[in-house]
């Protein structure tokens, strides 16, 4: 089990790494993240962990800043001295919510849910890698999304589609120029089913293929992206995941 631990606090971090080492003797701690900034690039360079422990409260922000700006895959444990943040943390993919200075029985409680939900995390690495890739070649994504225009649904192929954007609803914007309201609630959905060698999430808003990129440019804050006619639209990435982009268009 690969677990990021993300806590400003040394003492605190010290004494959950013990911890968690003492009730799960297999976990790999895979980072030891203290801020918003550095969790955030740490997240755009490294695999997804299995479980992510982590403070509300951090040295430059909240923690909800990351889970709302990535699309995050892994389950969640919250920690804080505070119980103000409860309902907002179980919003996200989390599984429990401990209040400092967290009981070992109250880890223990929470780690052990973890286990009910995914018990393939505690397999040996070579095993679920193994599992993990059954069948991973073969995993057809979705190739046609119904959309609604006026009063009819209407078939959209994927290469005609230009974008998804996320405004009230998802909206899909084609190469011909249409904009259509999207079948799916969230762009989290849209993002899982399409193909990622093809669409990259730019933000929390927009979800581009790669056919739509005309040119790219180098700014302060990291890259702007230029769509092709017809659309007209400039998409800035950050430079935490200017990096991943690049390396999605090569």
């Amino acid at each position: 089990m690969k677990v990021l631990v993300i806590e400003d606090e040394a003492l605190a971090a010290k004494d959950l790494i013990k911890n968690l080492t003492e009730l799960e003797p297999a976990a790999e701690i895979v980072g030891v993240l203290s801020s918003v900034k550095e969790s955030l690039a740490w997240l755009d360079h490294h695999p997804m962990p299995d479980l992510i422990l982590t403070d509300i409260q951090l040295s430059d922000g909240i923690s909800f800043e990351i889970f709302e700006s990535r699309h995050i895959k892994c389950y969640l444990i919250f920690t804080t001295a505070y119980d103000e943040y409860a309902i907002r943390a179980f919003k996200l993919n989390s599984i429990d919510y401990l209040l400092k200075p967290i009981d070992k029985k109250d880890l223990a409680s929470a780690l052990e849910k973890f286990r009910s939900i995914d018990p393939a995390a505690h397999l040996p690495g070579q095993l679920r890698t193994l599992l993990q890739s059954w069948g991973g070649e073969n995993r057809k994504h979705k190739e046609r999304f119904l959309c609604v225009q006026r009063n009819s649904m209407v078939p959209v192929n994927e290469p005609e589609i230009g974008y998804f954007h996320k405004e009230e609803l998802i909206f899909v914007h084609t190469i011909a120029g249409e904009k259509l309201i999207g079948e799916h609630q969230t762009l989290d959905e849209v993002e899982d089913l399409v193909d990622p060698a093809k669409f990259f999430r730019v933000n929390r808003q927009f979800l581009i293929h790669m056919q739509t990129v005309a040119r790219i440019k180098t700014t302060h804050k990291g890259l702007t992206v230029v769509l092709k006619p017809p659309f007209n639209v400039e998409l800035d990435i950050s430079r935490e995941k200017a990096t991943a982009f690049k390396e999605w268009m090569s």
